[in-house]
């Protein structure tokens, strides 16, 4: 009897303490190429889980995936825009991040998010805004205009890339046109906003994700990008430097929440509690180039992403950013029938 008290009195000290016990297994679903193996060590480590990472490209594959179902998914790791329809789809659990212990470290402004508000389902993982990278060799006018992408000059003409992320595409393109929104249904600004996409299309080398190594080698002159990958950039180019388009750029939010049905529950809620402390996220922060929305985490960086350009937006432009958001089917609609035009 002593044996057991003093068990049941030891698990809740660790418990108190913040110390988990766990086993098992985790199987995390994300974006390729965005998990920091240092942090997957760690967590396996401390906690005697094995890991398993499944990757995708875009998060329209991985709603499809978690809605046909058999995966055997955990966590989801996915851009703030879908999170709602995670959410609506079912396809997310409820796990409460906002209870958990290391919840204190979340910064306000990332708590209560238009897309998850007060953090019932997700935690944060990493934030970026999106704008243009510009090899400053070849163009040395101002770089903080999506006209570099819309309106090029002719010394980036057939020199630039454009990620094919729709919303961030039509958002950079609708506020460039003089919209206010990015969710709109106005009939003539979406029509310019078609044409002038189509007549940008003309100068542009390609429509890719992949932009690091192009623009590193000179490939690409210009690109549609995100600050994180724009840092990866310079820091092996120095002549590429970030711009944030005064007309508006989106912020986007990757987040992190357990998936509806996780054979793996308790580990996969242990890993969110994980994530949330500083110097574990710091960890990924550093792996990816992107920062992050929890609190304290700049001191354990190695990466110089607190102190970075590409994370400084300048006083006078810090007005000009815009959450990307989920718009409604009606709207999502039309933009992709314009979309489909312009990938064509």
């Amino acid at each position: 009897m002593i044996t057991k008290i003093a068990l049941i009195t030891a698990l809740v000290t660790a418990l108190a303490s913040g110390i988990a016990y766990a086993d098992g297994e985790l199987n995390i679903y994300t974006y390729g190429g965005y998990t920091s193996e240092d942090l997957i060590k760690k967590f396996e480590s401390e906690y005697n889980v094995k890991v398993t990472i499944s990757e995708y490209d875009t998060n329209d594959t991985a709603l499809a995936k978690l809605k046909a179902g058999g995966h055997g998914f955990d966590l989801l790791v996915g851009a703030s825009t879908y999170t709602p329809i995670f959410i609506k789809e079912g396809l997310i659990f409820k796990s409460n991040p906002n209870q958990m212990t290391n919840f204190r470290n979340v910064n306000k402004q990332w708590v209560d998010v238009p897309f998850d508000r007060g953090r019932e389902y997700t935690a944060p993982w990493l934030i970026n805004v999106v704008g243009v990278s510009v090899n400053t060799s070849v163009y040395q006018g101002d770089i903080n205009t999506s006209a570099i992408i819309f309106d090029p000059p002719n010394e980036l003409k057939g020199k630039i890339n454009v990620q094919p992320e729709m919303l961030d595409i039509m958002g950079l393109a609708i506020h460039y046109l003089g919209g206010k929104e990015l969710c709109t249904d106005d009939k003539v600004l979406l029509q310019k906003v078609r044409d002038k996409l189509l007549a940008a299309k003309k100068h542009w080398i390609s429509m890719d994700y992949t932009t690091r190594e192009p623009m590193i080698k000179g490939d690409y002159a210009a690109s549609a990008d995100w600050n994180g990958v724009a840092l990866q950039e310079r820091l092996q180019n120095k002549n590429i430097a970030f711009g944030y388009p005064q007309t508006g750029f989106p912020y986007w939010m990757d987040n992190i929440g357990v998936v509806s049905g996780a054979p793996n529950l308790e580990n996969a809620k242990l890993f969110i509690n994980f994530v949330m402390d500083p110097q574990n996220i710091a960890l990924e922060s550093d792996f990816t180039n992107f920062a992050n929305g929890i609190d304290g985490s700049d001191r354990f960086m190695k990466s110089g992403i607190a102190s970075a350009p590409e994370f400084a937006i300048p006083d006078k432009l810090k007005g000009a950013g815009y959450w990307a958001t989920t718009c409604p089917p009606a709207i999502q609609k039309l933009y992709g029938a314009i979309w489909s035009e312009v990938r064509m």
